[in-house]
């Protein structure tokens, strides 16, 4: 009766979550209601006895991303009211759409494609093929997850990195350009009071 009780309180949490990161205004706002929906994706984890996945779920996600995020928010200066209506860069629109359209093909297609190799699936848009990573007997939960993060599934691990990165570089560069001119830096010892 009681895991019920955490479920539907996690599953609120989750979905008013979620709903808030669509729904609300505010960038900053919406980044809370992500973390909210992250601690309650993680206590979904503890109820499972998952504990290294809510751990990474609230250290990773709800701590590292987020603020993450939350940086790139508050540096880009986002969380003022801008005008929706004006494109600030021509066709940008139609080459997200365009964009996501070629990323949803790849990702259905990737799913329809991959699968066991010797039932005549192909292989999956890793390219590499669906061997498992065979585990030790006795062994910790930990190391079996850091022998397929660092095998199987290194170049994903190594593409977030570089587009977290990116993405940061991105946004400082995107406000020194901006604001520059408006930036006036005094001599030491010469400020004006």
């Amino acid at each position: 009766m009681i895991d019920v009780i955490v479920f539907a309180i996690s599953a609120l949490i989750i979905i008013g979550g979620a709903i808030g990161v669509i729904a609300l205004p505010n960038p900053v706002h919406a980044a809370l209601s992500l973390i909210a929906t992250f601690f309650g994706v993680a206590v979904l984890f503890v109820q499972q006895e998952a504990h290294f996945l809510a751990l990474v779920q609230v250290v990773v996600y709800a701590g590292a991303i987020v603020v993450l995020f939350l940086f790139v928010i508050m540096l880009l200066g986002v969380d003022r009211a801008q005008e929706l209506g004006v494109e600030p860069l021509a066709g940008q629109r139609a080459a997200g759409v365009a964009v996501g359209a070629v990323l949803l093909a790849l990702v259905v297609g990737g799913l329809f494609l991959s699968g066991d190799p010797d039932r005549g699936g192909a292989v999956a848009l890793t390219g590499q093929s669906g061997q498992v990573v065979p585990t030790v007997e006795g062994e910790q939960d930990v190391i079996q997850l850091a022998r397929d993060l660092f095998t199987r599934h290194l170049l994903t691990f190594e593409a977030t990195g570089i587009l977290l990165t990116v993405a940061t570089v991105g946004a400082v560069v995107l406000v020194r350009a901006r604001g520059a001119e408006d930036l006036i830096l005094d001599e030491p010892g010469t400020a004006q009071h």
